[in-house]
């Protein structure tokens, strides 16, 4: 019982010191949760396959993040050895392919968590499998797997309709038809990211709205195609959401926001960088009706004033909710913001880069108020370089943080 709560390094140690502590370490009820990442360059298959040998039915958790010299035959070993896995964790493994699959949806039916981002050779034919294996599938990341199609998705989601985390990061071949079949599959979904996902209109996104009303999480950056349709298709119908990236959507506007705030009291966090067209209002709204809020980026968001920062320092999320505000590239932004944040006894970092009207002086006062806060700027020199030799030095402007 007491190698139980031990990491793998110390159970290897362990089975180093006698015959008896040897077989003790080595117990496979022992090896119920493995992560090899921290030894991922040295891991090969076999080190794979022994280790399923060894674990048998006890292995429950496995991560083989970055271990890009372990391929399709180990996988199958493991598979057909430890078939209560139940969260696979193949986060760069390059070597695989859609065999791998096949063999966890042979053996491997308790699968709930897995994770194949940037395995670049997974297709259609994996989701099909796991559809057809892995029905308790709850969480499944396939972030640039840019082979993947709507039809892939069509099959995965008849088969998984418990799915409660999706990640579609990267997968630049979806249209608005695979979240269709998303929307109507796959009610108990929370969170979904469809980062650049070029091709994902308001129509696809409106559907998962309708059909998901449990989503917390929403990633739609880079996702250009969007507009205030989609906020308002949320504000509508995911009273839940928490999390909302919607960063270079440049459609988006005060008019989407101000329903969303009014209608979705429980947000934490907002990533609205590149949302070039949004103003005070929104801020306004944000204040009033969203009183978690704990991290907003407005970066780029050319149109933030001092007067939209009061608002939002007056706000109920203000006072011991708001942890971080990045607000890079706001050129409307001054000292008097700064002033506007004191109250906001929580706040542990803020971003100011290329916000030309914020001194030092301005960040030294914030920082008597927040003396724990980091801040991160940029400032030009003071005075003109002098000329040396008849020719002016170049100086490049520097990045302090406080």
């Amino acid at each position: 019982r007491i190698f139980s709560f031990l990491d793998v390094v110390t159970l290897c140690r362990c089975a180093q010191v006698s015959r008896a502590w040897n077989v003790l370490a080595l117990d496979g009820s022992n090896w119920q949760r493995i992560d090899l990442f921290d030894f991922q360059r040295d891991i090969e298959g076999r080190v794979v396959e022994n280790i399923s040998k060894r674990c048998g039915g006890f292995l429950r958790k496995l991560s083989l993040r970055g271990c890009q010299g372990v391929g399709d035959n180990a996988l199958r070993t493991f598979a057909q050895n430890c078939r209560n896995i139940e969260v696979l964790n193949l986060n760069g493994c390059t070597k695989i392919t859609d065999a791998t699959c096949t063999s966890l949806s042979k053996f491997c039916s308790k699968l709930r968590h897995l994770d194949l981002a940037s395995c670049t050779s997974i297709t259609n034919l994996s989701l099909k499998a796991l559809s057809e294996g892995c029905p308790l599938l709850e969480q499944l990341i396939i972030s640039w797997c840019d082979q993947v199609t709507k039809d892939g998705i069509q099959a995965l989601v008849r088969g998984c309709g418990g799915l409660r985390a999706l990640s579609l990061k990267g997968c630049t071949q979806l249209e608005d038809e695979a979240l269709k079949f998303i929307g109507a599959h796959c009610p108990e979904l929370v969170t979904l990211n469809l980062q650049t996902c070029l091709q994902i209109t308001d129509d696809g996104l409106i559907t998962i709205c309708r059909g998901c009303h449990k989503l917390q999480s929403l990633c739609a950056s880079g996702c250009s195609n969007i507009t205030d349709a989609i906020l308002n298709a949320l504000g509508q119908n995911c009273p839940r959401l928490r999390i909302l990236e919607v960063a270079r959507c440049s459609q988006l506007t005060d008019v989407g926001f101000t329903t969303l705030a009014r209608n979705c009291h429980e947000l934490e966090k907002m990533d609205l960088e590149e949302c070039v067209q949004i103003t005070d209002s929104t801020l306004i709204q944000l204040s009033i009706h969203c009183p978690r809020l704990q991290v907003l980026s407005l970066s780029h968001c050319e149109l933030i004033t001092d007067d939209g920062i009061r608002h939002l320092g007056n706000g109920a999320c203000a006072h011991d909710r708001l942890e971080v505000i990045e607000l890079d590239n706001c050129p409307l932004i001054t000292d008097a913001s700064l002033e506007h944040l004191k109250s906001c006894h929580s706040l542990e970092r803020i971003e100011l880069y290329d916000c030309q009207q914020i001194t030092r002086a301005g960040i030294k006062r914030l920082r008597t108020h927040l003396p724990n806060i980091r801040v991160h700027a940029y400032f030009a020199p003071v005075t003109p370089p002098p000329s040396v030799g008849g020719s002016r030095q170049r100086f490049c402007r520097c990045c302090i943080i406080l």
